[in-house]
């Protein structure tokens, strides 16, 4: 184990407790945008787990009936989690399955919010794919700065920083779906497809960042063979981001 992550990574390295990488995350603009990525998912994923019941019950379902049945989401969710964790992996890619999975959480929210109140099967369906792409996303936006912080107070500091962020957006969700929104709970989805639709403009505006940072480290590289001068052994030269 500890030859792979030596491989992948400077997880294993020894590397003393500094002030100075605390604020070398602090002001890395890449940091905050990780923590806004997950701001803009912990809002659908908090109230979609909290509420899924109390959203199936107010479909038409008993409370016994609206348990088991969000059973169903779960399930569809977690075969997607671990298909697109897969996928980003083998492919190195991270922003194009984020990207893909909150299109589908916000198709599921379309269908909750247009779905005729008599056809309580059309939003259990919406209820599916609004699972279906809330949780690959969110799984691989937690991984993003583990992959590509460099140095472990920096990294730890990026990863305190992306939850902190992060779960103010589920404090605003709980207090979204309220009773005298039920059934349809506009606000409450609303806001959802609206936050999943804010990640996608993040999400694009990290891979940009990131692809610009790598062109910027391949034409330092490249130059530096050119003059036979040595590179400067910094994450902000060498590390390679995974976009």
């Amino acid at each position: 184990m500890q030859a792979r992550l030596k491989a992948d990574n400077d997880a294993t390295n020894h590397e003393p407790f500094s002030w100075s990488s605390v604020l070398r995350a602090v002001k890395d603009p890449k940091c905050w945008l990780y923590g806004l990525a997950f701001h803009t998912l912990s809002l659908p994923l908090y109230t979609l787990s909290l509420f899924l019941p109390t959203i199936i019950k107010a479909l038409g379902y008993t409370a016994a009936q609206a348990q088991l049945m969000s059973v169903p989401p779960y399930a569809v969710a977690t075969i997607l989690t671990v298909a697109v964790a897969v996928a980003s992996e083998k492919y190195k890619r991270r922003a194009p399955f984020i990207i893909g999975s909150s299109v589908v959480a916000i198709i599921g929210y379309i269908i909750l919010l247009s779905a005729p109140s008599h056809k309580p099967g059309v939003s259990y369906v919406g209820t599916i794919f609004a699972a279906a792409g809330i949780y690959p996303a969110t799984g691989i936006v937690l991984a993003w700065p583990a992959n590509n912080v460099s140095g472990q107070t920096k990294r730890a500091t990026a990863n305190a920083m992306q939850i902190s962020i992060g779960n103010l957006g589920a404090i605003l969700g709980t207090q979204l779906y309220r009773p005298s929104t039920k059934p349809r709970f506009y606000l409450g989805h609303g806001f959802a497809a609206g936050y999943l639709l804010a990640n996608i403009l993040v999400v694009l505006t990290i891979w940009a960042v990131l692809a610009r940072e790598n062109r910027r480290k391949l034409e330092t590289e490249r130059s530096a063979v050119v003059d036979e001068s040595p590179v400067e052994n910094d994450d902000d030269v060498r590390w390679i981001f995974q976009v």
